[in-house]
């Protein structure tokens, strides 16, 4: 199930056009936590030009617009590294 999700989490991202894109499986970290049944744990990692001269507030909010309803269905949490080209070290 696992695999699926970060598939689907991957096909929306796509049209934010990523010059990198890793999501990372956490659910093991959240065994026995009630959400963990509902939804998986993910970690994001996202590098894209459409953040130029957004705050981190606004990224987010492009990747949650973006996931749309995976936010309730698919994902229970996102921890979300989301950086322009520049930002990257």
């Amino acid at each position: 199930m696992s695999a699926e999700r970060i598939q689907l989490i991957k096909d929306r991202l796509e049209i934010l056009k990523p010059d990198e894109l890793k999501i990372d499986d956490e659910g093991h970290l959240h065994v026995g936590h009630a959400g963990a049944k509902s939804g998986g744990h993910f970690k994001l990692f996202i590098v894209s030009h459409l953040f130029e001269n957004k705050s981190m507030l606004d990224r987010h909010k492009i990747i949650y617009e973006t996931l749309g309803d995976l936010m309730s269905t698919e994902i229970h949490a996102l921890s979300i590294k989301a950086l322009t080209k520049d930002e990257v070290i």
